[in-house]
Parts: structure tokens; C-alpha cells; sequence
């Protein structure tokens, strides 16, 4: 990419690079995540260095073929409102999935739209949790991982809302066959299957049986290392967001 043209993206993570310049590990629109060395933005006086803050619309250009490219260009996009209080836990959540599940130089436009989404939903303090489970799903679904929410695995019925399943998440829902759910299996209704897959989530039980179903979805795809910002959310918070209520991430 030239410096000529910039591309809409927003900063991920940053840290220090040498005496005066920073990594940063950015998402694009047209090239996804991307990992850039911004020379020269910690010189005292700089502009540049105010404006590469997670969660801030911007403008980015950059050169280079390799791994890291080198930052050429950068303009802010919009005015930011990034997201405040436990809200912020949640943003940092969505940046770290997005580290931790999506290559670099993969073009993501999908999950690049959803993010927007979502950032647009984290306003204020309070988690919007209907529009953070939306988020998960739409990266599962970019990933090729998405759910089985509608069909049964084991039958390959639809899916009966007034019915109890047992949910796992390599194959999907299967009927239930005793009071107990199966071992690495999430016990949930089918109206709450049904309302994930609509994204129809303003049901309280169908939004806490989505932050199980999605959850069980996305933790064999981490590998068993736990998220930065769920333990800093649990430090802070008590819990690291699993439980229910409305300000959970």
C-alpha cells in the first residue's frame, strides 16, 4: 500500500519500539490485521502519536511486503467515542480475540464490519451484551466455525423450541437423554438456539444461554490460554463476565 492511500482501520495494540518509535498491531478494511512499526511517533512534539489509540477511527497507509510494514500515513477517520468503564473490558475483549484468532494479511471485510458494530454499541459504561454476542458469532462465522444452531447433530431434526438440547460445540445440539448435560456439553433450550441463530437476543434467558453456547464455541479455538482481558475484567469486577447480568462481557 502507498502512502497515497489510506485505508480505514483502527489500532489493536501498541507498545515501545526502540527509543522513539512503536509497534502496533492494526485492522484494516482491505488487508485485516496487519502489524506496522510507526518510526519516530514517541519524539516529543509528535502529532501522530495521539491519534494511534485503540478503538480510534482512522486512516492508515503503510509500506513493505514483509511481516512487519512500515507506517507512511496517518489521519483520523471520525471523531472517537471509545468505549468507558467495564465497556472498555469489552472493547479490549473484542481486540483480543481478533489477535488471537485472525491471521496477519487476511483480508477480513466481514469481521471488519462487525467490529465497527460493535464499537458503535460500546457507549458509555454498560456492556450491550446482545451486540457483543453478535460479534462473536460473526467472527466464528468469518472463521468457518459458526455453531450448528438450527439442525440436530445426531438426527439432523430442526431444532424444537420448547425442547431441551444438549449443545457441543464441534458438532451442535443433540436431544437430551437424561437430567444431567453430557460431559463438554452446554444444557440449553431450543428457543434459545433459535433465537442465537436469528440474533434475536432480547430474551434474558436466550441471552445468557448465547454467552454459554458462544463461549463453548470460541475456547477450543484459543487453545486453552485464557484471555488477558477476561482476568483483568475478573480482577477488577469479581468475575470474569460468564455469569449473568447485564454489564457481564
Amino acid at each position: 500500500m502507498s502512502a497515497e492511500h489510506l485505508d480505514p482501520a483502527y489500532i489493536l495494540h501498541q507498545r515501545p519500539y526502540g527509543n522513539t518509535s512503536m509497534l502496533l498491531e492494526a485492522f484494516t478494511a482491505s488487508s485485516g490485521r496487519i502489524g506496522l512499526v510507526a518510526r519516530g511517533v514517541r519524539r516529543q512534539g509528535s502529532r501522530t502519536r495521539a491519534l494511534l489509540e485503540p478503538f480510534q477511527p482512522l486512516l492508515l497507509g503503510w509500506r513493505g511486503r514483509g511481516e512487519l510494514k512500515t507506517l507512511t500515513g496517518v489521519e483520523e477517520a471520525a471523531p472517537g467515542h471509545p468505549p468507558r468503564g467495564r465497556a472498555l473490558y469489552a472493547g479490549y475483549y473484542c481486540n483480543e480475540l481478533i489477535l488471537r484468532l485472525i491471521e496477519r494479511d487476511s483480508a477480513e471485510t466481514t469481521v471488519f464490519a462487525a467490529y465497527e458494530r460493535v464499537l458503535g454499541a460500546l457507549q458509555g459504561e454498560q456492556i450491550p451484551e446482545a451486540a457483543l454476542r453478535a460479534f462473536e458469532l460473526d467472527l466464528l462465522e468469518a472463521l468457518g466455525y459458526a455453531p450448528e444452531l438450527q439442525m440436530t447433530a445426531d438426527t439432523g431434526e430442526d431444532v424444537i423450541a420448547d425442547r431441551e438440547y444438549d449443545f457441543f460445540a464441534d458438532t451442535g445440539p443433540v436431544a437430551i437423554t437424561g437430567p444431567q448435560a453430557r460431559p463438554a456439553s452446554v444444557r440449553v433450550r431450543g428457543a434459545s438456539l433459535l433465537a442465537l441463530a436469528a440474533r434475536n437476543l432480547e430474551d434474558p434467558d436466550a441471552l445468557r444461554s448465547a454467552r454459554r453456547i458462544l463461549r463453548a464455541a470460541l475456547d477450543p479455538l484459543l487453545g486453552g490460554k485464557p484471555l488477558k482481558s477476561r482476568s483483568v475484567y475478573r480482577q477488577l469486577y469479581g468475575h470474569d463476565g460468564s455469569t449473568s447480568g447485564s454489564t457481564r462481557s
